[in-house]
């Protein structure tokens, strides 16, 4: 990613002052487009609340990590395991020479940090012997045989954006545009639980539903090929997490998400 963003500031720096692009303003129009590439997130603190067969209870302020994979070229670029990494795909089509439509996956990583410490307040039963009582906020550690909690494959938001693609500035086959754009999604994470000492789950499950906005600038390479970088924010709801084998137990909860992405894609016309 280091030497993509060189190569973008030296591009950068060639196409400084020059006002003709190789492209005529309406050169997207009616164009489709996707793309692929990798992303790192931020996640704000929240409150998890867990309900089911023998506990009741709320974690309050829960801080929380992304986990991106190590780059590793064999793993990155290879067909069979690229989707380890948090990765965004994306594919879309221009209705007009600014104005797409889109859909993407942006698979991120939610890992709760282990071993924090967090007030609780509820009731674990007697089932629950280790953690059995009423809590009133007290503080508690998240170690592993009390709660692993991680959407790790992953945090899938699943959706739709209109992004709006204003030409900036070019030079003979460099072209630089300015992104904006905003939408919505559902999320379907595969969450990795382990709660109270039950039984491990970790299935796809239909959450809740999501909200982003996202600005970007795009280097266009000659006529079909292009570098993207992308920075998102967005809000996350998900009251229905899935958390044991018990359609009984549940989880929910809410938090805000930053995210930046390098992508990599073509553009092509029917």
């Amino acid at each position: 990613m280091k030497h993509i963003l060189c190569i973008a500031l030296v591009a950068f720096g060639i196409c400084t002052g020059q006002t003709q692009g190789f492209f005529p303003d309406d050169s997207n129009d009616r164009q489709f487009y996707f793309y692929w590439g990798w992303n790192r997130c931020a996640f704000t603190q929240s409150d998890i609340h867990f309900e089911g067969s023998g506990f009741d209870f709320r974690l309050m302020d829960v801080k929380a990590r992304d986990r991106q994979s190590t780059f590793d070229v064999k793993v990155y670029l290879n067909p069979g395991l690229m989707t380890i990494p948090q990765y965004n795909f994306r594919l879309g089509w221009f209705f007009s020479p600014k104005y797409q439509v889109s859909f993407g996956i942006d698979h991120m990583k939610y890992v709760v940090v282990q071993d924090q410490e967090v007030p609780i307040k509820g009731e674990i039963g007697s089932s629950s012997p280790d953690f059995a009582g009423k809590y009133v906020g007290q503080p508690i550690k998240l170690t592993t045989n009390f709660l692993r909690f991680e959407h790790t494959d992953g945090l899938n938001y699943v959706n739709l954006e209109l992004r709006r693609m204003d030409r900036l500035f070019g030079y003979k086959w460099i072209n630089f545009y300015l992104l904006e754009g905003a939408g919505a999604g559902f999320l379907l994470p595969r969450t990795n639980t382990t709660l109270l000492g039950m039984e491990r789950y970790d299935e796809f499950h239909l959450s809740g539903f999501g909200l982003g906005a996202m600005a970007g600038l795009n280097m266009r390479l000659g006529k079909h090929f292009f570098i993207q970088t992308e920075g998102k924010i967005g809000y996350i709801y998900m009251p229905d997490i899935r958390i044991t084998k018990s359609e009984m137990d549940k989880a929910d909860q809410q938090f805000l998400f930053a995210q930046w992405n390098v992508v990599f894609g073509g553009t092509f016309q029917f």
